[in-house]
């Protein structure tokens, strides 16, 4: 069972996670979307398309852009469509 735990607070819990590039992709009900925050921040991978970000919020504290995910992925990385990754501080654990 993978776990990402920002602030004392349990963020995602899956035991059906996507490993890419070292990092957990969990799977987006598997998240609580009420810490999550839209952001203005994308980014490009050459392989898995535009990334859109997410902020956490959790217990008054914030963490710019610490969740991204794939809406539209590549065909290389279909995989993880609907899947929410983690890092800044995040810690992941399976």
């Amino acid at each position: 069972m993978a776990k990402a735990v920002w602030n004392n607070q349990v963020i995602a819990e899956s035991d059906s996670t996507e490993m890419v590039e070292g990092n957990h992709y969990f799977p987006k009900e598997s998240v609580k979307q009420e810490l999550l925050r839209s952001s203005d921040m994308h980014t490009t991978c050459p392989w898995k398309g535009e990334a859109s970000y997410f902020s956490l919020e959790v217990d008054g504290q914030s963490n710019p852009d610490a969740a991204w995910t794939y809406p539209e992925p590549k065909e290389a990385a279909a995989n993880i469509k609907d899947h929410v990754a983690f890092w800044r501080g995040v810690t992941v654990t399976d």
